[in-house]
């Protein structure tokens, strides 16, 4: 079992991995495994770690474990490539990868002679045989198949099928005659005389390949006991019939080209010497070349080195031509061969980025195909008749001219190259000069050199000496830096400080004006109060007044009643009435000025009681004892106009019932509604005077209070003012204090640092 990394390109490259196990001498030698794989995240590692570097990881369609069997690559990566094959499309298998890890294994693998069942190890050629015939007989197709074996060992192509009476007489089996290489002029290549070799069945193809491959050119290697020194390409063309409409009869045509080349190798690590060395060389450099074909490819190069090699030649339609294309890759997991493990993934994994662009071969008529076989028959039989009618070697005319035509191509390139070579040579002797000169020129730069040296090594200590002095300022610079943060910060401390007393003074002027105009709006309502008591005493002396005028009127009529009581005692029920009905209605008035006067004072009261801070108690207490001696007052004149009432109408029932004795004590009646009224009017007389005694004391109590607030209110002004005044100048003089410390600190250090 071997390890594979198998990539297919259907109009792009897919990739298929699988990794073989240790070999058995790796196994012996303990070499460690530096490829990891994992089938389900289709991916394989290499494990740089083992070297103390990143791990690096490629991403394949699929992947393979070390168990898996040849079969399962040919399933998932050939069988669709044979069966475009036999659609009509030119297809290409190639196998790509270092010495010794298993690419002729996996195209070969075990042969077999006889046809029955492959057995597991047989390789992608006997399998995709085994597939053709397979598919071609179940369709019943009438078909023709033959097939090519060539080597291309050292740039040199030899035809592995060649007959054994055309190379008897060479005694060295690795002196085979060369073929030519030419383009066909449609961006192929054509090879001369190449023998191509009908088959009919597998057994026969199983023979022609194993026939070919035991005349490759092997040789044993510290890398591969059989290492193939040379690339090999396999190529079956099949020829089958269809009938389209009309029974008409086409050629579909298909080619399958299935490559094994050579493998990259280290000759320091393989042991390859003298003529190994040099097969590893050319080997070496036509890999590089497709190498740098595929990466021409993946980059979109305007010039892609296909000519630079013959074996990118063979496989320039197989590489961003039309024909599909799979590449299987195979590495080695043995520590020991790291780099060319990344080397081939590194290739496989770019090489999927190139773009094929696959055509189906154009179907041919029978009849055309017939006729080119016609032509290629008449001109064996030439070449046969001429072999036979001269002695010696002969050939058609036709080839002859052929022939000498390239001979005459061939003298013209060596022509040409002479003329290069000299154009060269004298490019070389130019070159040499220069060479020359350029030496001397060296000699004086080396000279200059050590010159500068010299002056660098000064330089360096100098620049060692300001490099200190830099150091040491910077030690300063930041020590200073450090001061100067601290006093910027001391300064935000003081300006902050001084914003919160500016804004404590600004609080405070706030709260003057407030007071301001709190006092402002006590006087106006002082002011009002005064108005207000001014209008009711004005009120209360008319009232009073008008009840004086009432009372002395109503005694000068009980007079004129008294007097005229004698005489008119018809009259005397109806005045009495008149006069009882006038009282009662003069009572009425009193009891509504009466009401309207504690009216009044209750709302004087409340007024005062709002309007008023500090001395509302006492006035509310001196209106409210004069509302209550007024309460009093009017109370005792009406119970005592009521007992005059009820005294006048129980003395008019009286004198209904004893007229006789009623004008009797009549008189005595009236004296002492006299003595009532006289009682009366002192009582009310004395009242008002109480009333005004206390009003005036009430204007000075209010007077005085507004005097002492007024005086408190300037006592308190003038405190404040002289307290904002004299915290704002002791915070300016600190801040003054603070500045001019912060200057002098800061003009110390200055005069320092100059110092």
């Amino acid at each position: 079992s071997q390890m594979h990394i198998s990539m297919v390109s259907l109009m792009r490259f897919y990739d298929w991995c699988m990794v073989r196990p240790l070999s058995v001498e790796e196994q012996k030698a303990n070499v460690q495994s530096a490829v990891s794989c994992n089938d389900t995240k289709r991916e394989v590692t290499v494990l740089n770690s083992l070297f103390k570097q990143a791990d690096k990881t490629f991403t394949f369609d699929t992947v393979f474990g070390p168990k898996s069997q040849q079969r399962a690559i040919y399933d998932h990566a050939v069988a669709p490539i044979v069966d475009d094959v036999l659609e009509g499309y030119n297809c290409t298998v190639f196998a790509f990868g270092q010495t010794g890890t298993g690419k002729t294994y996996t195209m070969e693998g075990e042969m077999m002679q006889q046809v029955g069942e492959l057995p597991t190890s047989a390789g992608v050629m006997p399998r995709a045989v085994r597939h053709i015939f397979d598919i071609l007989e179940a369709q019943k197709a009438d078909y023709s198949m033959k097939v090519t074996f060539l080597e291309l060992y050292n740039e040199e192509i030899t035809d592995l099928l060649a007959s054994e009476d055309q190379s008897r007489f060479l005694e060295d089996r690795h002196k085979r005659p060369t073929l030519s290489l030419m383009e066909d002029g449609k961006g192929g290549s054509v090879i001369r005389g190449l023998e191509e070799i009908v088959v009919y069945s597998p057994g026969e193809i199983y023979s022609l390949l194993q026939h070919g491959s035991t005349r490759r050119r092997t040789a044993d290697t510290a890398l591969n006991m059989q290492s193939s020194r040379s690339h090999s390409v396999f190529s079956i063309y099949i020829h089958v019939k269809v009938t389209t409409t009309g029974n008409r009869e086409l050629i579909k045509c298909g080619r399958l080209n299935l490559v094994d080349l050579a493998g990259s190798e280290s000759i320091a690590r393989s042991g390859a010497k003298e003529v190994r060395a040099r097969e590893a060389g050319e080997l070496n450099k036509s890999l590089l070349t497709l190498g740098r074909v595929i990466t021409a490819l993946v980059e979109d190069s305007v010039h892609v080195p296909y000519r630079d090699s013959k074996l990118t030649r063979l496989l320039r339609e197989s590489l961003g031509g039309k024909a599909k294309t799979c590449i299987i890759a195979t590495v080695t997991p043995s520590v020991h061969c790291l780099e060319e493990t990344l080397v081939t993934l590194d290739y496989a994994y770019r090489a999927k980025s190139i773009r094929n662009k696959p055509e189906v071969n154009q179907k041919v008529c029978k009849s055309v195909m017939l006729k080119d076989l016609y032509k290629k028959m008449e001109k064996m039989k030439q070449d046969v008749k001429a072999a036979r009618e001269n002695n010696g070697i002969y050939i058609p005319d036709e080839t002859f001219v052929l022939e000498e035509a390239e001979k005459k191509i061939m003298r013209d390139k060596v022509e040409h190259m002479e003329l290069s070579m000299e154009k060269q040579s004298k490019e070389l002797e130019k070159y040499r000069s220069l060479y020359l000169a350029e030496q001397k020129h060296r000699l004086n730069l080396e000279g200059q050199n050590k010159e500068l040296k010299v002056t660098i090594e000064t330089c360096k200590r100098e620049f060692l000496d300001l490099q200190e002095a830099h150091s040491r300022a910077n030690m300063s610079l930041k020590e200073k830096d450090f001061i100067i943060s601290n006093l910027l910060h001391a300064e935000n401390v003081i300006l902050e400080r001084a914003k919160v007393l500016c804004g404590t003074v600004e609080t405070a002027s706030g709260d003057i004006a407030d007071l301001q105009n709190k006092l402002g709006r006590q006087s106006k309502t002082e002011v009002e109060n005064k108005g207000l008591l001014f209008n009711f005493r004005s009120q209360l002396d008319q009232s009073l007044g008008l009840l004086r005028n009432t009372v002395v009127r109503s005694i000068c009529e009980q007079r004129q009643f008294l007097e005229s009581m004698t005489g008119q005692m018809n009259s005397y029920f109806s005045a009495k009435s008149e006069s009882a009905n006038h009282l009662k209605r003069r009572i009425a008035k009193a009891k509504d000025m009466h009401t309207s006067g504690v009216q009044c004072m209750n709302e004087l009261v409340n007024t005062l009681r709002q309007r008023s801070i500090t001395d509302s108690e006492q006035m509310k207490l001196n209106i409210s004892s004069q509302a209550i001696a007024v309460d009093n007052f009017l109370a005792v004149m009406v119970s005592e106009a009521e007992q005059v009432l009820t005294e006048v109408l129980r003395s008019t029932s009286e004198l209904k019932e004893l007229l006789a004795f009623s004008a009797e004590q009549q008189e005595l009646g009236l004296q002492k509604s006299l003595t009532s009224a006289q009682a009366m009017s002192k009582t009310s007389i004395d009242f008002f005077n109480d009333i005004s005694t206390h009003a005036s004391r009430l204007m000075k109590l209010m007077k005085q209070s507004q005097r002492g607030c007024s005086s408190r209110l300037a006592e308190f002004e003038k405190g404040f003012e002289e307290a904002a005044i004299r915290e704002e100048q002791a915070a300016l003089d600190k801040i003054a204090g603070i500045l001019a410390g912060l200057t002098a600190r800061k003009t110390t250090m200055v005069s320092l640092s100059i110092v």
